[in-house]
């Protein structure tokens, strides 16, 4: 693999760390600023919100500008808002950082797709996209729980400080490793816009809003399962997030490697298991070792698919696939809300802190139902230009079991 991923690496690395290190850091910031945690909360509800916004408007703003360069701007973006967070005399201020931070997150790893995938060859376009979200992925394990103890042990301010570093780190390694590579002749905003009149893509964007949808619906909620249900002692869930950590940097390797020889084998995998894995949470949840091993297994089967269903938005928005790339990145993000949302609603219904549990499992299932239709529509698009070039009915049962 090209040291250029190694870059994009460092500055998902960042990305990842400041997205999820408040989460850990809400009581300090409240009590700093003399604001409720419910309205702290607004610093994890507007990043999620600028993320869902800023990954099409930024790379539509981007559409002249070559890729390195816009890597480069997008990490110089990403800086200046944990800097501004660092430094906010107010908490408006600080949301605002935040919010300034989350532009640059959907459009660096929707444009960073593109240029892992670019890097090297055809069949190894998954496992490179899968190498730049290990950075994401391995913030989870080191990057939060090292900045959750920085913030608690030196204030919560040097946590963001210490962001902003690693984004000038992220930012040198783009301008020193990622080859400066031309943008695309000819391809405009309209060419862009109309990957999203592909059915497959807008299939495999609604598959990224469900399945990983699955995942969050019970990790947002995995605080009072563990320690309610489980009997885990509050001090637990940092290293039972950490376990979760561990389980999406495998989960996301295994989905880059694997993807490249099987794209919709691995999906249909994945969705399916983690479909199993949620429903039985309601069980393993009321047992110490079962549900740390569970959390496990939901990272793992939750990241495996990122890295197929990234590239899948890539082959059928071939041509111009970096809009398309960077929406998909807000649509984790969509399912991230979509799923907290609901998992709180039968919560306040009285189901019990196992009730999401369910949700996530139902919307695991329901993205595995779309990998199957969306595979049968690739069949049936694919047999149907197979008759019109004249292929024979006998090729296009070889072409079939190949695909």
């Amino acid at each position: 693999m090209p040291l250029a991923l190694l870059a994009l690496a460092i500055g998902a690395f960042g990305i990842g760390t400041t997205e999820f290190v408040i989460m850990g850091l809400l009581p300090e910031v409240a009590s700093d600023y003399g604001v409720s945690i419910p309205t702290a909360g607004f610093l994890v509800t507007g990043y999620a919100l600028g993320v869902m916004f800023g990954a099409p408007l930024m790379t539509v703003l981007g559409t002249k500008v070559p890729r390195k360069r816009m890597l480069m701007l997008l990490m110089g973006l990403f800086i200046v808002g944990n800097l501004l967070s660092a430094l906010a005399p107010a908490f408006s201020v600080m949301l605002i950082g935040r919010v300034v931070a989350s532009l640059a997150h959907g459009a660096f790893f929707g444009i960073g797709s593109v240029v892992a995938a670019d890097l090297v060859a055809p069949h190894k376009k998954a496992g490179a996209i899968a190498m730049m979200f290990t950075g994401l992925t391995v913030a989870n394990v080191v990057g939060v729980p090292l900045g959750t103890l920085i913030g608690q042990s030196a204030g919560w301010r040097v946590t963001f400080a210490v962001v902003a570093a690693l984004g000038v780190v992220g930012l040198a390694g783009v301008a020193k490793l990622v080859p400066d590579v031309p943008k695309p002749e000819g391809v405009r905003l309209r060419h862009e816009l109309a990957a999203f009149k592909n059915a497959q893509v807008l299939l495999a964007m609604a598959m990224t809003v469900l399945g990983f949808g699955g995942v969050f619906a019970a990790i947002t909620y995995i605080a009072p399962m563990m320690t309610h249900v489980a009997g885990f002692a509050d001090g637990s869930v940092t290293w039972l997030l950490v376990l979760f950590g561990l389980g999406m940097v495998g989960g996301n390797l295994v989905g880059g490697k694997f993807a490249d020889r099987a794209l919709m084998p691995m999906l249909y995998i994945s969705l399916g298991a983690l479909a199993v894995v949620l429903a039985l949470f309601t069980l393993t949840a009321h047992d110490k070792i079962a549900s740390a091993v569970t959390v496990f297994l939901i990272g793992a089967l939750g990241f495996a698919t990122v890295p197929p269903l990234q590239k899948r938005v890539l082959d059928h928005a071939h041509g111009a696939p970096t809009l398309a790339s960077a929406v998909n990145i807000g649509a984790f993000n969509l399912g991230n809300a979509l799923s907290a949302w609901l998992g709180g609603v039968v919560i306040g219904a009285g189901f019990g802190y196992t009730a999401p549990n369910w949700v996530g499992a139902v919307l695991a299932a329901a993205a595995l139902l779309l990998a199957v239709l969306s595979a049968a529509l690739e069949r049936r698009e694919g047999a149907l230009a197979a008759v019109a070039a004249g292929s024979t009915p006998a090729e296009q049962r070889t072409a079939a079991v190949h695909h």
